[in-house]
Formats: structure tokens, C-alpha cells, sequence
């Protein structure tokens, strides 16, 4: 079948605009994907921009804490040693030889005590250093000096010690987490027993902490501004890329569980 000429020049002009067209569609499809991978590369720099602030703000809290502990031992206990030491020293009469030596027996071991509150003292102010040693050092660690308030009986399946893999950025994100619920038992759940429970399993760590206190209403106290520092407990929680649930109600305790992609 012969073509016309009118049916020639259709071809050729259509062919034409193919052949015209065809580099601008791809001159905007590459401009498009540039744009595209821009945008993407500026929203990872942005997203690490955030993660870098919340990291920095998350060292700063965690020395806060760690300056408030030290100011809080230091008055009560080492404090307290020292002027009971004193306190015995001043009551020492030396002419009552009988009792100089139970005297003198009960100022170095309130000296002894002293020390070993220093020394404890010594390891808090390196307490980022402890994390360096791992996660499970550093929450027993803080699980330790919780212990040693008296005001709670504790429980605790710390399977993290013995975890030989790291991850500095996210294990202090995760104590500085820790650390908030603490708080948050301490001042709000008038609990007596604490139980915690940590291990790592499928890429993932896990840490459960229950309470027997008073409980409360989630949705209720997520309204308030402050909300106990739950937003700031969710929002560092999605930072990590982690799952967080809370289970609570009035007067039967509270249950909190994390999820968190490890390493």
C-alpha cells in the first residue's frame, strides 16, 4: 500500500515531534529526580540535625542528673558520715579510757564509710564513661543507685550485662529514657515495688518497667502540658525508631514497655 503524500508528511511530522519531545520529557524527568533526591538528601541532613540536637540535649540532661545525684549524696550520706565522725572525735574524753578505744572503733569506721561513698561518688562523675562498658552496666548502675535510696524493693532481670555489642548514641538516649520513667515512678506512683526487666532479642532491646503504685489515666494526663514527660518520653522513642506501650490504671500500677532497634 502506497502512503500519500499527505500521509508522509503526517509521519514525518509526528516522527519530528517524538524525536523533539522525547528530550524534554527527559530533561524534566531528570530535573524532577534531581529535585527529588535534593529534597531527600536536605530532609536526612535536617532529620540529622534534629537527632544531633536531641543527642546533645540528651547529654546535657543526663550530667544534670548525674550532678543532682552528686549533690544529693554529698549532703545526705557523706555529709551526714562526716558529722556523725566529727560529732564522735568531739565526744572523745581522754580520761575515760574505757570507752576512747569504742570511740575511736566507730570515728574510722564512719571514715571507712565515708571513703567508700567517695569512691562511689568517683564512678558517678564518670558515669558516661560507664557507658562505654556497655548498656547493662550502665543501667545497673542506675538501678543500683535507686536501691540504695531504700525507699523501694526491687526486682531486677538485667540480661544486657553480658551483651557484648554497642551503640553509643542510642544506649544514651536509652538510659536519659530510663532515667525519665524513674523519675516519673518517683515522683508521681507512690509505688513500694519496682520491677525491671531487660534483654535483647531479634535486633531489638526490650525493657519492661512495672510499678505497684497508684496508676493513672493515659489519655488523661497525655491533655495536661506537662503530661509527666510523656511527650518527651514518646518523641525521644520515635527518635530511636523505637515502640513504646503504657498500660495503667488508678490504683492497679503501671506497666511500660520499649522496643528498640539495636544496634
Amino acid at each position: 500500500m502506497q502512503l500519500t503524500s499527505a500521509e508522509i508528511i503526517v509521519i514525518i511530522a509526528l516522527t519530528t515531534i517524538v524525536f523533539l519531545l522525547a528530550p524534554l520529557f527527559l530533561l524534566i524527568y531528570v530535573k524532577t529526580s534531581n529535585n527529588r533526591k535534593r529534597r531527600d538528601l536536605e530532609e536526612k541532613h535536617t532529620m540529622q540535625l534534629k537527632f544531633d540536637a536531641e543527642l546533645l540535649k540528651t547529654q546535657i540532661e543526663v550530667q544534670e542528673q548525674t550532678m543532682q545525684t552528686i549533690a544529693s549524696d554529698l549532703h545526705d550520706n557523706i555529709g551526714q558520715l562526716l558529722s556523725l565522725t566529727a560529732l564522735t572525735l568531739s565526744s572523745i574524753n581522754l580520761n575515760e579510757p574505757e570507752r576512747l578505744e569504742k570511740k575511736v572503733s566507730q570515728s574510722l569506721s564512719l571514715v571507712n564509710n565515708s571513703i567508700k561513698e567517695l569512691r562511689d561518688l568517683a564512678k558517678l562523675i564518670h558515669g558516661e564513661r560507664i557507658l562505654q562498658t556497655g548498656l547493662g552496666n550502665a543501667i545497673k548502675q542506675e538501678l543500683d543507685r535507686l536501691q540504695k535510696t531504700g525507699y523501694y524493693k526491687l526486682k531486677v532481670n538485667n540480661e544486657l550485662i553480658n551483651v557484648n555489642i554497642s551503640s553509643p548514641k542510642k544506649d544514651l538516649i536509652i538510659l536519659r529514657l530510663l532515667q525519665e520513667i524513674i523519675n516519673n515512678v518517683i515522683k508521681h506512683s507512690k509505688a513500694t515495688q519496682l520491677e525491671f526487666n531487660m534483654n535483647i532479642a531479634d535486633e531489638k532491646v526490650y525493657l519492661t518497667i512495672k510499678d505497684n503504685g497508684i496508676g493513672f489515666d493515659i489519655e488523661n494526663v497525655k491533655t495536661k502540658t506537662d503530661g509527666m514527660g510523656l511527650s518527651s518520653i514518646f518523641k525521644r522513642v520515635a527518635l530511636i525508631n523505637g515502640t513504646i506501650e503504657i498500660n495503667s490504671t488508678p490504683i492497679e500500677g503501671t506497666i511500660i514497655s520499649l522496643a528498640i532497634p539495636y544496634p
